[in-house]
């Protein structure tokens, strides 16, 4: 392990900076167009390929436990509401316990992924898909529905708290893409074309062992410079737990600017809040930080973003 503390913040981006990164990023991407963006490089040769990941069978879900408790990074909680339970004092016959479900998909405290048509910048959507493609109804275009058969690749986690000797990133502080690949060096593993990326900044931990905070005034993510290490090595899901930005926003007039440049100009889906605790150990366990990873969104035709509970398999 190589303990490399460091203290908050990183170089902030003008926007003339954050535009020509943008641009850059932009036109490296253009094999990433269409309805499902970057997944088309999730070919069934790649997808055969990851699938030789698998060496112990073991499993490890990615995803939180769903939050029904408000809070100060949740004051929009999911709500569970029983609909049906056995009668009282039933003795026989047939019965059934029924429940329904309600979620602000994109809240800063439940696991889940963002659908292409998440992002509106400059008015426009993902590959130029204009904005009024999103109506009351939902998405007429680029909906979490492109990725309903699922999203299954190589996932490698880079863990940049374990890289650095502290057990999370501070709020406000930044992984770099020198952290990136600081980290495949300290962990033996390299991030390939294809892959699914998870980048570990210990939010989950920190949240655990000292309490929610108000998440959406600070919180650790990616540099928007970071996202040259991703398209560099063309990855095509980002997932993270936390929020993948950084909070304060370090770009001048762009309060998600890794959003807007993994969604809008990448074509990447992201997976934001998950959980990386669970993994961390069966990664450290098994000596290696890659492994098969199954991502199904639920079919929601119009949706944003959808729940989800990815699957590490080893």
């Amino acid at each position: 392990m190589v303990t490399r503390p460091r203290p908050a913040g990183a170089p902030t981006l003008t926007a003339r900076e954050f535009a020509a990164l943008y641009r850059r990023l932009l036109a490296g991407a253009a094999w990433a167009g269409g309805e499902r963006g970057a997944l088309v490089a999730l070919t069934p040769a790649r997808v055969l390929a990851a699938s030789r990941e698998v060496r112990t069978g073991r499993t490890v879900t990615l995803a939180a436990r769903v939050e029904t408790s408000s809070g100060p990074d949740n004051p929009e909680p999911a709500k569970h509401k029983m609909k049906g339970t056995p009668k009282s004092g039933a003795s026989g016959g047939l019965d059934f316990a029924m429940d329904r479900f309600a979620m602000n998909v994109h809240g800063d405290a439940d696991s889940h992924i963002d659908a292409l048509c998440h992002v509106i910048y400059d008015g426009t959507l993902h590959g130029g898909v204009a904005a009024s493609s999103v109506t009351a109804d939902g998405a007429t275009a680029l909906s979490v529905e492109a990725a309903r058969d699922g999203i299954v690749g190589r996932g490698v986690l880079l863990d940049v708290p374990r890289l650095r000797g502290v057990p999370w990133l501070e709020p406000g502080d930044h992984v770099t893409a020198e952290d990136l690949a600081a980290a495949e060096t300290a962990q033996g593993v390299r991030v390939g074309e294809g892959d699914l990326l998870f980048v570990r900044v210990g939010h989950r931990r920190r949240r655990t062992e000292l309490g929610a905070w108000h998440t959406a005034e600070s919180r650790a993510g990616l540099h928007p410079s970071a996202l040259e290490f991703l398209a560099d090595r063309r990855v095509v899901v980002l997932g993270g737990d936390g929020n993948n930005d950084t909070a304060p926003s370090s770009t001048e007039g762009v309060d998600f600017p890794v959003h807007v440049l993994a969604i809008h100009a990448m074509g990447l889906h992201l997976l934001d809040y998950l959980q990386f605790e669970d993994l961390t150990r069966a990664c450290e366990a098994e000596g290696r930080w890659s492994f098969l990873c199954v991502i199904a969104p639920l079919r929601l035709p119009h949706a944003t973003g959808s729940p989800v509970n990815p699957i590490a398999v080893l």
